[in-house]
C-alpha cells in the first residue's frame, strides 16, 4: 500500500491556514451567491448598487477578506500541489516565486478595485 504523502507539515501554518481560509471561503462564498444571485438577481447587479454596497464598511472589509484568503488558498493549494508531484529544487523556488508576485498582484489590484468602488480613492 502506497504511503500517503503530503508538503503540508499537519498543524503547521501553512497547513492551518488552508483549512482556516477553506472554512472563510465557504461562509462568505454563501453570502456572496446568496445576496448576488437570490436577493438581488443577476440582471439587478450595476455599477451604482457595487458602489452603495461597497459603502458598508462591513461589506467592504468582507470582500476584501474574501480576495486576500481566496489568493492565499489558491496560491498556497497550486503550489503544494506542485510540491506534492515532485517539484524540487530551484524549480520550486522560480515556481514559489512566481507564484507569490501573481497573488501579491490579484491581492493589490483587487484592492484597487475595491478603494475605487466604495470611492475611497
Amino acid at each position: 500500500m502506497a504511503e500517503r504523502y503530503s508538503s503540508f507539515t499537519p498543524g503547521g501554518t501553512a497547513w492551518f491556514l488552508q483549512r482556516v481560509t477553506a472554512a472563510f471561503l465557504i461562509v462568505v462564498l454563501a453570502f456572496h451567491f446568496f445576496l448576488l444571485h437570490f436577493v438581488n438577481h443577476a440582471s439587478e447587479v450595476t455599477l451604482l448598487g457595487t458602489q452603495q454596497r461597497m459603502d458598508h464598511i462591513g461589506y467592504f472589509l468582507t470582500m476584501v477578506l474574501f480576495l486576500v484568503a481566496g489568493a492565499f488558498h489558491g496560491v498556497n493549494g497550486v503550489y503544494n500541489a506542485l510540491v506534492n508531484q515532485g517539484l524540487s529544487g530551484t524549480p520550486k523556488k522560480v515556481v514559489l516565486a512566481v507564484l507569490s508576485l501573481a497573488g501579491l498582484a490579484l491581492v493589490a489590484q483587487g484592492t484597487y478595485v475595491a478603494l475605487v468602488m466604495a470611492e475611497m480613492i
